[in-house]
């Protein structure tokens, strides 16, 4: 198979979380809908990355493979150019971050997981007049460990997961020069009762909850994962030359983004709920739709507008009961 590679992979059953297959980095708009308590993201723009094979088996006049951070950077330039004048705030894990975060266009911001040996410095001085090169960084502050150990914490209440935590927080303006150089960044620190978690960001106005909040959105391109590889089948896949692995899968990823949009737009319906807490009573806390109640509704006012004929409208939901009726009478 083209680009297959042993992989880290969060979901692998195995202890060390790898897994033999390809990588795609995903770029996705995060959006909130009126009917979901939580933000979704919809893939628009996905490439697969293709690891290095190491020393002795790089051709010579060969160029080294793009990380992931540099194909995520590029995919994010592509949305930024799509949409000139509007600020694109980038949240990724704690993968995706590097040298490739120097060179972001004007009005990205990008927000990442910090790795726990990463080394902070603080701003470098104002110069002086003196002899020799000015200083490029502050003394250094150390580990997110160390910063927490010093950090003066404010009580936050933030609003993630679809709930209400209260955290106590800390902001400090650093420099993290092994990785952005002397791009001056900010380390959000966030601490409850149970663990600590460091976030690296490059946007210097927003509020410390308001990033918490905007890293805790992406676990809506985890969900969309999910949904693409067990609901659409985008796993399952039995491609194996270069254009087939570069295209099925992103191309499941933005029929998934369709499918979402197309359900926005035209066919949430207020008692689509109740009838699905009627058909799976087992679920009786349910509120919102999942993505597989939205590919069900597509695919039964699909079939409703073939059998139905000649109208260019959507089907009104009584006309898609009865079809199901019909139907599961024609079965029985």
């Amino acid at each position: 198979m083209f680009g297959a590679a042993w992989q880290h992979d969060g979901s692998s059953p195995a202890k060390n979380k790898l897994s033999f297959g390809n990588c795609f980095v995903t770029a996705g708009i995060v959006v909130a809908l009126p009917f979901l308590a939580r933000p979704v993201c919809l893939p628009v723009l996905a490439r697969l990355h293709v690891p290095g094979r190491g020393k002795a088996r790089k051709p010579r006049r060969q160029a080294a493979p793009a990380s992931r951070v540099s194909c995520a950077a590029a995919l994010v330039a592509l949305l930024a150019g799509a949409f000139p004048g509007r600020p694109v705030h980038v949240v990724a894990d704690a993968h995706y971050h590097g040298p490739a975060l120097r060179d972001l266009p004007p009005g990205v911001t990008w927000t990442t997981r910090l790795p726990k040996n990463a080394v902070l410095y603080a701003l470098a001085p104002p110069p002086v007049r003196k002899p020799g090169r000015p200083p490029r960084k502050g003394p250094r502050l150390g580990t997110p460990a160390d910063l927490a150990a010093t950090a003066s914490w404010t009580p936050a209440t933030v609003h993630i997961y679809g709930r209400d935590q209260a955290q106590d927080l800390a902001d400090l303006p650093c420099l993290w020069y092994g990785c952005t150089g002397t791009i001056t960044v900010r380390v959000i620190l966030a601490r409850d009762t149970t663990a600590l978690l460091a976030l690296l960001t490059t946007d210097l106005t927003a509020p410390a909850a308001a990033l918490i909040e905007r890293y805790a959105g992406r676990w809506g391109i985890e969900q969309a994962f999910t949904d693409a590889r067990h609901v659409l089948g985008a796993g399952e896949a039995r491609t194996r030359v270069r254009r087939a692995v570069q295209r099925t899968v992103p191309f499941a990823l933005l029929v998934h983004t369709l499918v979402i949009v197309w359900y926005a737009r035209h066919g949430h319906h207020r008692s689509d709920i109740d009838q699905r807490r009627a058909a799976e009573p087992w679920y009786p806390a349910k509120t919102g739709p999942a993505f597989e109640d939205m590919l069900t509704k597509l695919r039964r006012t699909m079939i409703t507008a073939r059998i139905s004929g000649g109208s260019a409208a959507h089907p009104e939901p009584e006309q898609i009961q009865a079809v199901l009726a019909a139907w599961h009478a024609a079965a029985a």
